[in-house]
């Protein structure tokens, strides 16, 4: 449990919720039963509700995955009240800590960010949250950007993982990302006391770097689509060359094996006494050959 206070403003957080800290709200704070338990239990969806005494909040933050390579959600649950700002994690959230580390050692930044309401302290923490989106979308691009250079290079075959990995991850991020527009769109069209009203021209702001995000996931989505078709299209190309060439192959030496074969069947072989006859033989499998590759070209094939 972390804790930050500046006058009458207080911001606690739990990193991995244990049932001790669901004790520690119900015996500390005037919070709605509901919301308790709410804030000790998995949520698959995003949700804003509405109590008496407080706004309990569930969203979703893209977390990103590095022995996996992909993103995933990472659930923060948030209670907001009069005087308290209370939020619970179980995956750590690197930008969060830092931010809560920040205001601990530095009164100045408490004074800055906690000197009016805790709901001006959500704002600057989904504004921090929703910002550090944009480097892991740059970084997206930056891979997409590579998958091109090597898509073009000869490494489609390499480049079917890399591109469903990017897909897989791109995917996820739409997931995860989506539904918190609805959250903030919530945030401001409730009527209570624990959201002054000037403060939500703010959080409609908040929605606004939403759609920025959702756009350039959107970019992202179709560029890597079009590039899957360009790779597939190109995989299909190299796979088609080289039928042609083995296809090629097999009916020159169609030829040759009938040829041979009509030789072992045949009781004497001409030209057996012949000194030079395996050298007469191979030179008309040549001319067989040379007829064969002929016909090909007259007719275009090769």
């Amino acid at each position: 449990m972390q804790i930050a206070k500046y006058k009458k403003i207080t911001w606690i957080d739990f990193e991995g919720i244990t049932k001790d800290d669901i004790v520690y709200l119900q015996e500390n704070f005037n919070i709605h039963p509901l919301a308790v338990e709410e804030f000790a239990t998995p949520t698959i969806r995003p949700r804003a509700t509405q109590y008496t005494e407080c706004i309990f909040l569930t969203i979703h933050i893209p977390l990103f995955d590095v022995h996996n390579r992909t993103t995933y959600p990472g659930e923060l649950d948030i209670v907001l009240n009069k005087n308290h700002l209370i939020t619970g994690h179980n995956h750590k959230i690197y930008q969060l800590s830092e931010f809560m580390k920040k205001l601990q050692e530095s009164e100045g930044k408490r004074m800055f960010y906690m000197n009016q309401t805790p709901a001006h302290l959500l704002y600057e923490i989904l504004k921090i949250l929703l910002e550090s989106c944009f480097p892991r979308l740059d970084h997206i691009s930056q891979k997409i950007n590579s998958i091109e250079k090597d898509v073009f290079n000869g490494k489609e075959e390499k480049m079917v993982m890399e591109i469903s990995l990017v897909k897989r991850d791109i995917l996820n991020f739409r997931r995860t990302l989506k539904p918190q527009r609805s959250i903030l769109e919530s945030l401001i069209q409730m009527d209570n006391s624990f959201i002054p009203v000037k403060l939500k021209p703010y959080f409609q702001d908040l929605v606004g770097t939403n759609i920025r995000l959702w756009n350039t996931l959107e970019s992202a989505k179709e560029t890597i689509e079009s590039m899957e078709e360009t790779n597939n299209s190109l995989l299909s190309n190299k796979l088609d060359s080289t039928m042609k060439v083995l296809t090629i192959f097999s009916a020159i030496m169609l030829p040759i094996t009938a040829y041979s074969n009509v030789l072992a069947m045949s009781a004497s072989i001409p030209f057996g006494d012949n000194p030079n006859g395996f050298w007469i033989h191979i030179g008309i499998m040549g001319l067989i050959s040379f007829f064969t590759i002929s016909i090909f070209k007259l007719r275009h094939w090769i």
